[in-house]
């Protein structure tokens, strides 16, 4: 039994010496996790969402890289190879996890008070046909975003017209202040000016919040420790 044991702790020894070699290793990438995380995000989302907390992750863990696209596309992460995308979380297909990122979010319509002393405010959501409106255009299917409204449970939808189309939520922010018409926006772009005066906000009763943004990737991927990291980091906890 004894020239067994030998034998046994002679053979296997230097295995074990490898296998905790390989645990000690194994822990350090833990501890540094590398490689490049592919992401697609909106532009609203990667400003006031994703940015704050990528920073800080970026400079937590020098060894990770993270390759973001940032337009207004809703792409397939899947057949694009992206790891992960972020969306508004209504709009998360069902098959897919999402974890939210961000609070809820209200959009606002607005217009600069000289507008609106040409023009009656709106109280209903159809009283929009009368208006000049500043349409965003979604450049997925390059169609013109209709606009969604809300109260209790009537859901109304309005195609609106004007004079500017564009796809970018700041020329439409822009466009705005300048007097061009009425605009829908996030409440938080338009908040600075909202409080300041340089724009007025209708229509608030049918804006309630939803659902905002939440970090989506498919369920049967397998998450690399960098991407496992990040994931925690963007949750939100508010």
């Amino acid at each position: 039994m004894r020239a067994d044991a030998a034998w046994l702790i002679a053979t296997v020894g230097p295995h074990l010496e490898e296998i905790e070699t390989g645990l000690a290793a194994l822990s350090e990438l833990r501890d540094k996790p590398a490689g490049i995380i592919r992401l697609t995000a909106v532009d609203h989302a990667a400003e006031t969402i994703l940015w704050p907390s990528l920073a800080n992750f970026l400079a937590e863990y020098p060894d990770a890289q993270v390759d973001l696209v940032v337009d207004n596309m809703l792409r397939d992460i899947v057949a694009e190879r992206f790891d992960a995308g972020i969306r508004m979380g209504e709009r998360v297909a069902r098959d897919m996890i999402a974890v939210r990122i961000g609070p809820e979010i209200r959009m606002a319509a607005v217009a600069t008070p000289a507008y609106f002393k040409k023009r009656r405010k709106p109280k209903v959501p159809q009283d929009l046909a009368t208006h000049s409106c500043i349409n965003l255009r979604l450049p997925t299917l390059g169609e013109v975003y209709a606009w969604e409204f809300e109260q209790g449970t009537r859901e109304i939808n309005v195609r609106v017209e004007g004079q500017l189309t564009a796809n970018d939520i700041v020329v439409i922010r822009n466009a705005a202040l300048h007097g061009l018409g009425i605009a829908l926006m996030p409440e938080d772009v338009a908040q600075p000016h909202l409080d300041s005066g340089g724009l007025v906000r209708v229509l608030a009763d049918w804006t309630p919040p939803f659902p905002g943004y939440h970090l989506y990737y498919p369920s049967r991927r397998q998450q690399s420790p960098a991407f496992a990291l990040l994931v925690e980091a963007l949750r939100y906890r508010g």
